[in-house]
């Protein structure tokens, strides 16, 4: 299963390392491919140096697109991330 969705970043530092490795420990338990597409650059999700050579900042919109067999819970744990602004 493929999906994708826009996210909105809500903290006030955008995605810097402390984001970067939650979104990393979120995707610790998943099978699915996970990127993130910004300003025409995707990069995998699974790597914290990928997601911070992003420079996504406060209020960018991020592309996520998973894929495999436990998709829709990925999603619905990244989203969850996102949403609380990563625990900060």
């Amino acid at each position: 299963m493929k999906l994708s969705r826009k996210l909105r970043i809500k903290n006030a530092l955008g995605l810097h390392a402390r984001p970067a490795t939650v979104i990393v420990k979120v995707l610790q338990g998943t099978t699915s491919q996970v990127s993130f597409t910004y300003r025409k650059e995707t990069i995998n999700a699974r790597s914290i140096m990928s997601i911070l050579m992003l420079a996504a900042a406060k209020n960018s919109l991020i592309t996520v697109a998973v894929d495999g067999e436990d998709a829709e819970e990925t999603m619905q744990k990244i989203v969850e991330a996102f949403e609380t602004q990563f625990g900060e």
